[in-house]
């Protein structure tokens, strides 16, 4: 099957006066050449002057599948630095020894084409590097489900970035995904035989999984393991997982890859449905690629016919949500061409509740098909994601490593030795996290694979039951903040300036949220209901000695301001606070939180709940400070003012800042922009496509 070139891209990554970065995958081995530009406005309305720049082009190549290449182009000025606050443009030529393309000639500069990589009347796509010497404009966000509810709001950056393409002054500069940019869960019922059909065309074999789980081979699971809704069991089963949405979860490394390029790629789609991977309900159904839990021997089980009429409903509402999705990938598109984009992982990247525990990690280590999904998983950020945050975080070996691996799944089979250290070293990777060039510097944070699992037990009550549970993990231990500050302190950030801290998991975020799961749900655990699961419960707050480690950390740093990014928990909110530690030093915080971009999800009998008393409580905190004292048992509890005769580690005193109509906290899907200069920082909300655009 004939793909074309590009699979997905360009995407503007990493960028600085020194040198910048641009990701893309094709279906071809191709030389690839760059054109940069400095674009100044030209005399006559919107008309623009371009001055080539002297550059040198060095692409980094990682073949994949047959059909499946991933490139990292760097592109290096031979003047010793790009031009800042001014409009670069860009051009990229492939020469596949048959032909020689470029962006133009691919209709990516054609601004009447649908698919146009173009702004207003410029040539070429665009993006601009900051000095420092202006505001920044930052989008960010989190939480991007092909298939959830509402449109995509990532696409409204392209709208305000088309607004303002040619003024540099007010055009954001900068995109910060935090988390969760792929479901690798929470696969789309119509989705799941498409990615599958990608994955076999792209990689051409399939992973011989049945050398990890010899069970695969077997009936009911060698046949639900290729049918919608066919892996629930599998995956908790198998991988020891508990994603409770695990009905299509991504197992191959080439299930994730067609993910990504279907959450980035006009492309992929048009090819998909061209070539009819898209199939109906009923035709699924006749061909025998359904799962239904249900026994229907006779055809005429009453459970059956309830269980098929539940996944053709869900079937159905999950491609309507799909089509609203595609309709607007191409300003997504679009938007990740011209605009500097940094990536971090969150827990859905991989799995529900990845790491979330040190039982859960331990019991999906010790099974061989659930240590090599995740190892899939992070192999994928990495090619997708990671590699373009900060190149030399990866040396010659890990890139090998990752090289190796791939050839294996391009044979078809493992080889036990290469599997293996891949899988080993995959898990043991430290430096996820990276210093973004932005201004201010922003430190990505890595929560996830740098947790501290404390070993202690904790006495809950519910009633009068008393049991002792797990307590709530560090999200970042002692070592891990050793290896964040080393990495930001060797940077050019300096002391007693800004800091952005990227968190996914908010560091302040809705007290009233994480107070009514914790007092309200979290004690259901001790009688048995697993809701640790169902629940996240990992906001910095429940361990009150990890979070003290961050504060600490943070005033180390001494920054003038401290301003933490974060998504995850699909709302939004501001906070602003201020920490005073024993002595007198204070730390001045703000926090802004943005998720969902396209996956609301406050709905079901926890969600009202939830909703309720955050409704009927929020009037308290309207206007009001609130203040909280940390004692040296790493208790953190509310006073009802300061208290400095009491031992403390640290005190804050926060506010809930107003979003829009009174309202403290968003649920609807949102996009987040910062905008910072040396005399204010303002936090907004883009909740719905500008007026023009609509």
């Amino acid at each position: 099957m004939q793909f074309p070139l590009i699979l997905s891209g360009p995407i503007v990554r990493r960028v600085e006066p020194t040198r910048a970065y641009i990701w893309i995958a094709t279906s071809k081995k191709v030389q690839i050449e760059s054109d940069f530009f400095q674009i100044e406005k030209g005399n006559e309305t919107h008309s623009y002057l371009y001055h080539k720049l002297h550059t040198d082009c060095e692409p980094m190549k990682v073949k994949i599948g047959k059909q499946l290449f991933v490139y990292l182009i760097k592109i290096t000025p031979q003047n010793e630095s790009f031009p800042t606050d001014t409009l670069i443009g860009y051009n990229l030529r492939f020469n596949d020894d048959s032909r020689l393309d470029d962006l133009e000639s691919l209709e990516l500069l054609n601004p009447n084409h649908l698919g146009s990589l173009v702004y207003g009347n410029l040539k070429y796509p665009t993006f601009q590097i900051k000095s420092g010497q202006s505001s920044s404009h930052i989008f960010y966000g989190s939480c991007r489900k092909l298939h959830g509810d509402g449109e995509d709001t990532l696409a409204y950056a392209d709208s305000i970035i088309d607004k303002h393409h040619a003024n540099v002054q007010n055009r954001p500069d900068s995109l910060f995904l935090m988390g969760d940019q792929i479901y690798a869960d929470d696969v789309a019922d119509p989705l799941f035989g498409v990615i599958s059909k990608i994955s076999n065309e792209l990689i051409v074999q399939r992973e011989p999984l049945h050398h990890l789980e010899k069970r695969l081979q077997q009936e009911p699971f060698c046949t639900a393991l290729d049918q919608v809704n066919g892996r629930q069991f599998i995956m908790e089963s198998f991988c020891q997982f508990t994603s409770s949405h695990a009905q299509n979860h991504l197992i191959e490394f080439g299930e994730f890859a067609a993910m990504y390029l279907l959450s980035w790629s006009p492309e992929i789609w048009e090819i998909a449905q061209a070539n009819h991977f898209f199939e109906s309900f009923d035709e699924l159904e006749k061909r025998k690629l359904i799962h239904f839990v249900s026994t229907n021997e006779k055809g005429d089980s009453k459970n059956h016919r309830f269980e098929r009429n539940q996944l053709l409903n869900r079937f159905n509402e999950q491609q309507e949500a799909l089509v609203s999705f595609r309709a607007s990938l191409n300003r997504v598109r679009r938007l990740l061409a011209n605009t500097p984009t940094y990536m971090i992982f969150d827990d859905h990247d991989l799995t529900d509740d990845w790491n979330i525990s040190a039982e859960w990690k331990k019991n999906v280590w010790e099974v061989p098909l659930g240590r090599h999904v995740i190892a899939n998983g992070l192999s994928a950020y990495w090619a997708f994601q990671g590699w373009g945050n900060d190149p030399d975080n990866f040396d010659q070996n890990f890139i090998e490593l990752m090289e190796s691996y791939f050839k294996t799944i391009r044979k078809g089979s493992f080889h036990s030795s290469t599997h293996e250290k891949w899988v080993n070293n995959v898990w043991q990777f430290h430096s996820w996290h990276f210093v973004a060039p932005s201004h201010p510097k922003a430190v990505f944070l890595d929560t996830r694979t740098q947790r501290e699992y404390t070993t202690t037990p904790k006495l809950v009550k519910l009633g009068h039951i008393i049991r002792e549970t797990t307590a709530c993990p560090q999200l970042l231990s002692d070592q891990g903040w050793s290896t964040v500050s080393n990495k930001l302190l060797s940077s050019s950030w300096k002391t007693k300036t800004p800091l952005l801290i990227v968190s996914a998991t908010p560091v302040y975020g809705m007290g009233l949220i994480e107070s009514f799961l914790h007092d309200y749900v979290y004690p259901f655990q001790v009688i048995g209901v697993e809701v640790r699961t169902s629940f996240d419960f990992e906001a910095w707050k429940y361990n009150g000695e990890g979070f003290t480690k961050l504060l600490y950390q943070v005033a180390k740093w001494k920054p003038s301001e401290c301003i933490f990014l974060s998504g995850d928990v699909h709302y939004a909110s501001a906070v602003k606070a201020t920490v005073t530690f024993p002595g007198g030093k204070s730390l001045p915080i703000h926090q802004y939180t943005s998720s969902p971009f396209k996956n609301m999800s406050f709905s079901g009998v926890w969600g009202v709940l939830m909703k309720g008393v955050i409704g009927f409580n929020s009037i308290k905190r309207k206007n009001k400070d609130i203040f909280r004292i940390c004692d040296t048992s790493y208790t953190i509890s509310h006073v009802d003012k300061e208290d400095d005769n009491k031992p403390f580690l640290w005190k804050d005193q926060l506010r809930y800042q107003f979003l829009e109509k009174g309202a403290i906290m968003e649920t609807n899907n949102n996009l987040g922009l910062v905008s910072i200069s040396s005399h204010s920082i303002t936090n907004a909300l883009i909740k719905e496509l500008p007026e023009e655009n609509k």
